[in-house]
């Protein structure tokens, strides 16, 4: 049983993962070759992400979902407001501390080090306590049923007054970290985490998102408050050179390398919450030993899953995404990037392991009337823009506070028209949709395109590079809220048409 369910999952992820693996290769067959040596790594990194993703969600399903649910429902029938707010602040530095997403981020600002006295781990720190702290005011937010839309209108305007007194140079970082935040090893637990809390409310289906919403935001706030107390400016990139192989021993070597370091990237990111977990049993003890065993199942699928998954995105899609940017940016002026970015974030979102996890609870708490083929269509029209809009202001040079402030406001008007589960779902979406990928391919993409443009100088990355997962993180606001206006809209209809039916029906009976 267990065997046909991981062979379902494979399958679904190969169709995720295959049609970004068909545009790179027609990319490399055609306007940019790529040497034998990054197409051998990519082709490693195709395999790697379909086996990995597919174990992870299978993983994701048995353990992680199933852990934040029974966490949720004890931490609110506990009723102890005390207790609620400290779990929730130490749940969210747990699931933070070692995600994924953000240590590629901070390994692609080494720079930062040199500013700051912990370097990248003060900047995964602060990101960390952002989240265990805005987790926790979402997690009241449900307990006394405020509404989400006015708490994201109060956090945002926030953020952008905030960014008055920040250098230009860290503003792409600021906001990037929040959407690299929620990644595959945050976005499962923090989701059932609020499935948890709203259940045992018989009105609580549209509280049970939001949760991801708000602690998107935190590491936003928390990165630009850092920025302010270390008055960092003028952040310098340095160039990291991307992987090169010759031979497929060399090939064979870096992978080895990169399964060695993600595997201690994973086993720390995922102690922290089986320890918690464990000690969360043993004074509930409201897991049978049955399901006890099939979530520690669920733990070594969603290991190993997370720790291929990692290393075919990096090992295998980073260079690739370098050099697929050079080569693109040094063609008819680089406007091929516009294209190529829309038709990669299309696809590309389709590809992020916490987005199906985020597509499926969607579809099961509305009980089949929001299809997880409907959200997941939006979030591939949302990226696709995003990405449109990130390559042209790599070409422009356009502030990226000229798309972040209107963006936004757009995005916080709309909560006024969408229906309260949407608002969440939308907001949700935004952290979802920006992932491994986005941060290992798009944003390496990113740079090599800035740094070819600018005849190899790395000085416009931090602020034209940078700003790619803030877009992608930004446009899902808009696109799925759409969809929840136009379900109001058809759900309205086809109440109105019954109800007009209903009239006829009485009308019928008293004559």
């Amino acid at each position: 049983m267990r065997s046909k369910a991981l062979r379902d999952k494979i399958v679904e992820s190969l169709t995720s993962v295959l049609p970004i693996a068909l545009i790179i290769t027609i990319l490399a067959a055609t306007v940019a070759p790529l040497d034998t040596g990054t197409f051998v790594l990519f082709l490693g990194g195709v395999v790697l992400l379909i086996l990995g993703m597919g174990m992870f969600t299978l993983g994701a399903d048995m353990s992680m979902l199933v852990i934040g649910e029974n966490i949720g429902t004890a931490m609110t029938k506990s009723r102890k407001i005390w207790l609620i707010s400290l779990l929730s602040f130490v749940i969210g530095i747990i699931v933070t501390v070692a995600e994924p997403d953000l240590q590629i981020l901070a390994g692609q600002v080494p720079s930062l080090a040199k500013e700051t006295p912990l370097g990248n781990y003060l900047l995964i720190l602060t990101v960390a306590v952002g989240v265990g702290v805005f987790l926790l005011i979402a997690m009241l937010r449900i307990v006394f049923r405020i509404r989400l839309s006015w708490l994201l209108i109060l956090f945002y305007a926030a953020a952008f007054v905030l960014s008055i007194f920040v250098a230009p140079d860290f503003w792409a970082v600021s906001f990037d970290a929040g959407g690299v935040t929620t990644g595959p090893m945050t976005v499962p637990f923090i989701i059932s985490l609020g499935v948890g809390v709203s259940s045992i409310r018989k009105d609580g289906e549209s509280d049970s998102f939001g949760l991801v919403a708000l602690s998107s935001v935190g590491p936003i706030i928390a990165v630009l408050t850092l920025a302010i107390v270390f008055h960092i400016h003028d952040v310098p990139y340095t160039m990291t050179p991307p992987v090169s192989v010759g031979t497929t021993r060399e090939a064979l070597t870096e992978y080895l390398y990169g399964l060695a370091e993600h595997s201690g990237e994973v086993g720390i990111a995922i102690a922290p919450i089986v320890v918690f977990f464990l000690c969360f049993q043993l004074i509930t003890r409201s897991i049978g030993r049955r399901q006890l065993v099939r979530i520690f199942v669920g733990f070594l699928y969603t290991f190993l899953g997370l720790v291929l998954f990692l290393t075919g995105a990096s090992v295998g899609f980073m260079p690739v995404g370098v050099a697929i940017g050079e080569i693109l940016a040094s063609k008819w002026g680089g406007w091929l990037l516009i294209p190529v970015g829309m038709l990669l974030g299309y696809f590309i979102v389709a590809a992020e392991p916490a987005v199906h996890v985020l597509n499926k609870q969607v579809e099961r708490l509305s009980a089949g009337a929001i299809r997880a083929s409907a959200m997941k269509k939006g979030l591939c029209i949302g990226v696709c823009i995003s990405l449109g809009l990130a390559m042209t202001r790599i070409l422009t040079g356009i502030n990226i506070m000229w798309i972040l402030i209107p963006g936004y406001a757009v995005a916080l008007l709309l909560t006024f028209f969408t229906p309260p589960m949407f608002t969440g779902i939308a907001f949700d979406s935004g952290g979802v949709a920006s992932g491994a990928l986005v941060s290992s391919f798009v944003l390496p993409m990113a740079i090599g395109a800035c740094t070819a443009l600018h005849g190899g100088a790395a000085d416009f990355v931090m602020t034209d590079a940078f700003g790619c997962v803030a877009f992608v993180a930004l446009t899902p606001l808009i696109s799925i809220q759409i969809l929840g206006i136009l379900y109001k809209v058809k759900t309205n209809r086809i109440k109105k048409t019954f109800l007009s039916v209903d009239d006829r029906i009485l009308l019928y009976e008293v004559d």
